[in-house]
């Protein structure tokens, strides 16, 4: 069993950044992905970004490369979002998922879930 707990979220006007932390615990915590999505309303949930604990894999959306970095603390088992040059339609509920790979976090199929953080970006 694996417990995913994120943070971090909060108001910010566009152009500014967020960094999200997802804190995970949980014996197997160290076999999974790790991976950021979200879902504004109305929406389909989406993948974001993931990353191996190791660090040395990483993968993005299209919509946020460039813009989003993705990393892992294996020591406190966390993997951080850190969000720059937000827009408006980053708007959303962002979560973090634990997945046996990068194939099915990139398509939305994660093992265990966080409860989810809002982000909200204003014009």
């Amino acid at each position: 069993q694996v417990q995913l707990v994120e943070s971090g979220g909060g108001l910010v006007q566009a152009g500014g950044s967020l960094r999200l932390s997802c804190s995970a615990s949980g014996r197997t915590v160290g076999n999974y992905a790790m991976g950021w999505f979200r879902q504004a309303p109305g929406k389909e949930r989406e993948f974001v970004a993931a990353v191996s604990w190791s660090g040395g894999s990483v993968t993005y959306a299209d919509s946020v490369e460039g813009r989003f970095g993705i990393s892992s603390d294996n020591v406190k088992n966390t993997v951080y979002l850190q969000m720059n040059s937000l827009d408006p339609e980053d708007t959303a509920v962002y979560y973090c998922g634990a997945a046996p790979n990068f194939g099915f976090l990139t398509a939305r199929l994660a093992d265990y879930w966080g409860q989810g953080t809002q982000v909200t970006v204003s014009s």
